[in-house]
């Protein structure tokens, strides 16, 4: 249990870094209008698919729910 929540901690905090740092150089990458807004959405799908596995990774410790783990 204890592991899993450190394993959370850090994976959101590296999570956090990078999305900061990509919302810091997204800006400038010259990019028409269209393209920035895809990268953007593709990111906040990623983003969301990442803190979807950490959660249910923190429930299988909980729930006995098996969650294959990826790193």
């Amino acid at each position: 249990m204890i592991a899993t929540l450190i394993y959370v901690i850090v994976a959101l905090i590296i999570i956090g870094v990078i999305w900061w740092a990509i919302q810091q150089l997204l800006p400038l990458i010259p990019l028409p209008e269209p393209f920035r807004r895809i990268i953007y959405v593709l990111l906040v799908v990623i983003l969301v698919l990442i803190v979807l596995y950490v959660i249910l990774t923190l429930l299988s410790g909980l729930t006995g729910i098996h969650v294959p783990r990826l790193m």
